[in-house]
């Protein structure tokens, strides 16, 4: 089946609106590491205090987020998400107010905390969803994960742009109560859709087998997952590193409100790069393709050490860069699909995001360091290493033998998924 079939087919699975919601709901995420960035940065005049700020959410975050998708797996999207969303709501305001207030940077750190340890998860349970949604088709499965990626870019896209643009124009804490609006709301009407799935029912309403409830006993943190979750950590570090780098370098060429853009326009030919991705032939397994986006982050991480000089020059690096950003995200997801339980896909999601989170929060306050006791540019250096190690560890390691299927997950009938609720 062509792309664009396998497209159609899965938007008719999920329904628009639902997309919709998953896609709003996830841009409070793309909009708060940066958001605070500016925000505290701003008020405190201090990028490495911004730096420790954002890095407490993203901390906050990795903690939280496999508590989340686990609690999801077990009792369900609907009540775990609605909870994660109003509290995520409530954080980021009581963190714009700490920071407007100029409050001690321990009381803006408690609510940023908070912020990353109640993140809705929606990309996560999302992946989740559909997974469950298109069991036993794996061109399906295929499609929804690539329909998925281009979501989480498009949100990675318009979360900076949007709080680039309402800090330029308003101030940065506009952008961060705009996050505070849509996590409330938009994550809220995710958890409540009937798309929703309890621990042990698909949104079909097809009961899981009974083999697939069992596999929530399984073992998680095989090896296969676990190289996963390093790949996609060394991915974190890239992004938090080239996150204060931008901050950093736009603040040293006097265009501080640049920040968010460029972000977002690396976000923007992630998309464009994920859209390529989808359509590779089959034939072009998943391993190799990571070893060749490995390859390509590398290389795009070498040019940022000349592009520190001039902000046409750092807007085509940092474009570069994303190219290689949505194929390695959607690949690694995909790997993950294969080598966890079905019944454990939502904290296994969940864990991988956390993993990533969890060294972008390393990446960040390391070159918040290095950009204020070296030079602008000096957090691009973290990138190149992170980037270096990852190609070194998907060169010894990403083979079709050792990402093989390992568990399979539970088929539902089309006919029954056909019939649930879509819209």
């Amino acid at each position: 089946m062509s792309v664009a079939v396998n497209f159609r087919m899965a938007t008719q699975l999920t329904g628009s609106r639902v997309l919709l919601w998953s896609l709003l709901g996830r841009l409070p995420n793309a909009m708060s590491p940066i958001g605070t960035l500016l925000l505290v940065s701003r008020n405190t005049g201090s990028v490495w205090s911004g730096s420790l700020v954002a890095g407490a959410l993203a901390g906050g975050q990795a903690i939280g987020g496999p508590i989340v998708g686990r609690l999801a797996d077990r009792r369900g999207q609907r009540t775990v998400g609605l909870a994660a969303a109003l509290v995520n709501a409530a954080a980021l305001v009581a963190l714009v107010a700490a920071s407007e207030h100029g409050l001690a940077l321990g009381w803006q750190i408690a609510p940023a905390a908070l912020t990353g340890l109640s993140v809705p998860l929606v990309g996560p349970l999302s992946r989740s969803r559909w997974v469950r949604l298109s069991a036993g088709e794996p061109e399906l499965t295929s499609a929804m994960l690539a329909l998925d990626g281009i979501v989480d870019e498009v949100s990675f896209t318009a979360g900076p742009a949007l709080v680039g643009m309402l800090a330029t124009a308003v101030s940065p804490s506009a952008g961060m109560l705009t996050a505070a609006v849509l996590s409330g709301v938009c994550a809220t009407l995710f958890a409540l859709h009937p798309t929703a799935e309890t621990a042990a029912t698909a949104a079909t309403g097809v009961p899981i087998p009974v083999h697939a409830q069992s596999q929530s006993a399984e073992r998680l943190f095989n090896t296969p997952y676990l190289l996963l979750m390093a790949g996609m950590a060394l991915l974190g570090a890239c992004f938090g590193s080239v996150q204060v780098g931008i901050t950093a370098t736009t603040e040293a060429l006097g265009r501080p409100g640049s920040a968010g853009l460029l972000y977002g326009f690396l976000g923007c030919t992630s998309s464009i790069a994920g859209v390529a991705t989808a359509s590779l032939p089959a034939r072009w397994g998943l391993p190799p393709r990571l070893r060749a986006g490995t390859a390509l982050l590398f290389t795009a991480s070498c040019v940022l050490f000349f592009a520190d000089g001039s902000l046409v020059a750092l807007t085509a690096a940092v474009g570069f860069l994303g190219v290689a950003v949505a194929p390695q995200m959607i690949t690694m997801f995909g790997l993950v699909e294969r080598t966890v339980p079905a019944a454990r896909l939502g904290e296994a999601m969940a864990a991988l995001v956390s993993a990533l989170i969890l060294a972008q929060s390393a990446g960040t306050f390391v070159s918040g360091w290095a950009a204020d006791h070296f030079s602008p540019g000096a957090p691009f250096a973290v990138t190149a290493a992170a980037a270096a190690t990852a190609l070194v560890l998907t060169a010894c390691t990403a083979t079709e033998h050792r990402f093989r299927r390992r568990h399979s997950t539970p088929p539902a009938p089309v006919a029954a998924k056909a019939a649930s609720p879509a819209a």
